[in-house]
């Protein structure tokens, strides 16, 4: 059975309240159409505990990788947060299709999903340092984003200034994901009249984007 994460970043945790879910959803269930069995596991960043690269986990990383230390040397704060990053790394991994809903703030995402994306870099487990430079880990494993905007950032001046959609998708590069085409619902703050027919094309291109990742 293949496994899905479904990956949220929106303090509005209610498809009702959230145009981004609202179009995951129908990514979801188009998803489902083709692929009936798969486990769909539901992380919404916001309910869960997250460990932020702060001293502990910086000295932690150093210690272990390059000042000779051993897990057992580490203080217990080291440790258990060191711990809890990996365990979060483990439980991502173990996935094979991989959806990230987003909006834009301030030119880029929030920066729950940067604090989320500093526990999945740990070399030997997602990357690997070689003399070519580095190669990602998570090969054989596909992923999209879904991203909603306020303004337009797909033309005109905008265009240089988006970060969200950029950030994440050089993320997941470099770890090694297949990915697919960002699905973009933008303008709707900007043309608040058009919102529903900006929503209709974004549904739609997420219930194409979905069957073809579940084939």
């Amino acid at each position: 059975m293949s496994k899905l994460l479904y990956i949220t970043v929106n303090p509005k945790n209610n498809v009702k309240l959230s145009k981004g879910m609202q179009i995951g959803e129908v990514f979801l269930e188009a998803f489902k159409q083709v692929q009936p069995d798969v486990e769909i596991e539901h992380m919404h960043l916001y309910d869960m505990e997250i460990p932020e690269i702060d001293m502990d986990l910086l000295y932690a990383r150093a210690k272990l990788s390059f000042m000779g230390y051993t897990k057992e040397q580490l203080s217990e704060a080291e440790r258990t947060k060191l711990e809890k990053m990996h365990a979060l790394a483990d439980h991502f991994i173990a996935a094979d299709y991989y959806v990230f809903v987003t909006p834009i703030w301030n030119l880029g995402a929030p920066a729950i999903l940067k604090s989320f994306m500093d526990c999945m870099f740990i070399a030997e487990k997602t990357f690997t340092n070689t003399k070519e430079g580095p190669r990602g880990l998570m090969t054989g494993r596909k992923a999209i984003h879904i991203q909603t905007r306020g303004g337009i950032y797909s033309t005109g001046p905008m265009v240089e200034f988006e970060m969200g959609d950029r950030y994440l998708r050089k993320a997941l590069e470099f770890l090694g994901f297949e990915l697919m085409d960002t699905v973009v619902a933008e303008g709707m703050d900007h043309f608040p009249k058009e919102a529903p027919e900006i929503m209709a094309k974004a549904k739609e291109a997420a219930a194409t984007a979905a069957r073809e990742m579940a084939k």
